[in-house]
């Protein structure tokens, strides 16, 4: 069974020769400004106004910075300007933990007792949890009763 994709929908059809509706809006906003402005100014005033519109007309109507109509591109800059940012950071406990590694001489003969109780797995617990920002003294104890891996 064939099944019918539609291909090249966003490609904008063209209305008049080579031209869009956007692009051929965009050509006759700027005929009816000039032809407003040279009926009301002086043809010297007319070229110096007349030819910055024509380049911003022009540039609306057919420049496509990355692939986007200019129009879309200046009212996106503009937006990014006045919307509120929304950031995004970790936040880093404000109470720094320094443990400092000691060499803790055990003598061989006594064996490690690996056993945790209740209180300190639920003070470890908390304290991952939390992401270091509920620091508890105890936790420095339990660090301090571990066996060191070396």
């Amino acid at each position: 069974m064939l099944i019918n994709v539609p291909q090249h929908i966003d490609v904008e059809d063209k209305i008049v020769g080579p031209l869009t509706a956007k692009q051929l809006g965009w050509v006759v906003a700027l005929g009816i400004i000039l032809l407003i402005l040279w009926n009301m100014l002086p043809k010297i005033l007319f070229f110096i106004v007349g030819v910055p519109l024509v380049i911003i007309f022009l540039a609306l109507a057919f420049y496509k910075p990355y692939g986007q109509p200019l129009g879309s591109f200046v009212i996106f800059g503009i937006m990014y300007f006045f919307r509120p940012k929304v950031y995004f950071w970790k936040r880093t406990p404000q109470k720094e933990i320094k443990l400092t590694q000691k060499s803790i001489v055990a003598p061989k003969t006594q064996p490690v007792s690996k056993s945790i109780d209740s209180d300190s797995l639920k003070n470890l617990a908390q304290l991952l949890d939390s992401e270091g920002m509920h620091y508890n003294e105890k936790v420095e104890e339990i660090l301090k009763k571990a066996p060191s891996r070396k």
